[in-house]
This record gives structure tokens, C-alpha cells and sequence, in this order.
């Protein structure tokens, strides 16, 4: 009986050691709390993020060990990537942003347009007047598809009263990098300087890949299985994020 607890102990220890290997080198699932990055993704979506998409920093591992200073085997990320990052309010707390700026970018909202380095970013209008969440709220947004400057494109939404109109001009700075969530007026980003702002590069956590699982707790958790035929969301499993 000794030998079966001790080699079952030791079975459960390798199986964390490969759990730990893969969630701080491999991917990491991450849960949608907040309706920021809607409607591409939704509250109760569950993704995977590529943590070697950027390399590794003491963020890519559980709890931020202190282990070494920069990031190691590092790669450049790209215009309108989704990246999950530590914010830099408290170095701990998760975010799920679009990346809009690099370093040395210009980034302004004039008139209710986004400005990359003086230049517009084109948006074409989808949907007129279709509700979104914003926290508790349903809100009236319009639906545009929005090409960057390196023409990745994808689905944003913006308050069809009461948008945000102007901006200051923010200025990325070396090493950083500016956010915005899709869900432009329902979104505590890099535009909110005191909260957010610019994200250091050892800040980013890992690129999001693909939502695995979905469920709309608004309906029923995932105990509620008597519930299960109208919260989960099928739909959206395996769904490759842009």
C-alpha cells in the first residue's frame, strides 16, 4: 500500500512539472471577464495564449518570479496582434488588449478616428445600431471593420452616441507598446494614462491564439448543466482570434 501512495505521489509531481512546463512555455488558457474586447471576444470565451509568441519574461511564468531582468528569445510584436499583458498599474493583473502602437508611433482620436501616425485609420461601417455589452449595460454601437496601417483588419464598435471624439496625441515610447480594446467606449486601455498606458515589453504575457470553450454565464454557469443547451456557446469553440 506504501509503494502505491508513493508512486502515485510521484506521478501526480512529474504531471505538475509538465503542466508547469507547458502553461509557463507553451499556452496558457485565460478566461474573458469583461466585455472590452467584444464582439470579437465574449464574456465567459476561454483561449489559449501562445506564451513563446514574444519570447519570455519573468511574467511568463506563474506569479512573475524575479528570475531575470529582459525578455529572452524575444520577437517583435505586430500591429493589431490580441495580447494578454500584465498591466502596469501592479505588474499582476491580466489584460486582453489589441496592440494599435509600437514604439516611436503617434496615436490620436480626432473627430472619432483613429490616427496612426498622422495617418487615418480606415474603418468601413457593417452594422447600424446593434447592442453590445458594456459591463451590466446593453449599449447602441455601430460596426465597422478596420484596416491598420499594415492592413491587418478587424471588427471594431463604437457608441453611436457618445463616442469618444478627441484624444490627446500619445507618443509610444521605446520599449513599449499602446492598447485598445475593440470594444472602443467600453474599454480601460492605453488611452487612460493613469491606469494603463504605455506596456512595457516585459509586460506582455502571450499572444491569444484560440478560444477553446465558451459559456454565457448570463444564462447559467457550467454547473447549471441543465442549462447547458442555451449557455454554451458551440459556435465559438475552436474559433481562431484575429
Amino acid at each position: 500500500m506504501k509503494k502505491i501512495i508513493i508512486e502515485n505521489l510521484i506521478t501526480l509531481f512529474y504531471a505538475l512539472i509538465v503542466a508547469l512546463f507547458i502553461r509557463s512555455f507553451l499556452f496558457q488558457p485565460f478566461y474573458i471577464p469583461s466585455s472590452s474586447m467584444e464582439p470579437n471576444l465574449l464574456v465567459g470565451d476561454r483561449l489559449f495564449v501562445s506564451k513563446y509568441s514574444y519570447g519570455y519574461s519573468r511574467h511568463s511564468m506563474p506569479f512573475s518570479p524575479k528570475i531575470f531582468k529582459n525578455r529572452i528569445l524575444e520577437n517583435t510584436p505586430v500591429v493589431g496582434d490580441v495580447i494578454v499583458f500584465k498591466t502596469p498599474a501592479d505588474n499582476r493583473t491580466d489584460y486582453i488588449k489589441r496592440l494599435v502602437g509600437v514604439p516611436g508611433d503617434h496615436i490620436q482620436i480626432i473627430n472619432g478616428d483613429l490616427y496612426i501616425n498622422n495617418i487615418k485609420v480606415i474603418k468601413t461601417k457593417i452594422k447600424s445600431l446593434f447592442n453590445v455589452t458594456c459591463g451590466d449595460k446593453i449599449i447602441d454601437v455601430d460596426f465597422y471593420e478596420e484596416t491598420l496601417p499594415n492592413g491587418k483588419k478587424h471588427i471594431s464598435v463604437y457608441k453611436k452616441e457618445g463616442s469618444m471624439l478627441q484624444t490627446d496625441l500619445y507618443v509610444v515610447p521605446e520599449n513599449h507598446y499602446f492598447f485598445m480594446g475593440d470594444n472602443r467606449d467600453c474599454s480601460r486601455d492605453s488611452r487612460y494614462l493613469d491606469s494603463v498606458g504605455y506596456v512595457n515589453f516585459n509586460n506582455l504575457v502571450g499572444k491569444a491564439k484560440i478560444i477553446f470553450f465558451s459559456n454565457d454565464k448570463k444564462i447559467g454557469t457550467l454547473y447549471q448543466f441543465w442549462n447547458w443547451n442555451k449557455s454554451i456557446r458551440g459556435s465559438r469553440f475552436l474559433k481562431k482570434i484575429n
